[in-house]
């Protein structure tokens, strides 16, 4: 594949990913509302994201933008779902 096509294919990607991470705000809200949900996938999806965000950040040559947006709302999300389901 060309670096043009690699480069849309990414951030069409990230845009999913975004888009799977904002799907916790449901959860969020029946947590907030005393339906307790699952408490472990969310600290996964977090913990999983953190590495990921870290490895965007530093990989040489150059920083992976799409992989660090891609994953920095799961950190946020997966441990807001997380700390609710408790």
């Amino acid at each position: 594949m060309n670096e043009k096509l690699m480069q849309i294919l990414g951030w069409v990607a990230t845009v999913t990913a975004m888009a799977m991470y904002f799907s916790y705000i449901p959860q969020i809200s029946h947590n907030l509302n005393g339906d307790k949900g699952d408490w472990f996938q969310p600290l996964v999806a977090a913990i999983n994201c953190s590495l990921w965000v870290i490895y965007g950040f530093i990989k040489k040559p150059k920083r992976d933008w799409p992989i660090v947006v891609a994953n920095s709302p799961g950190v946020f999300f997966g441990i807001f779902a997380f700390m609710t389901a408790l």
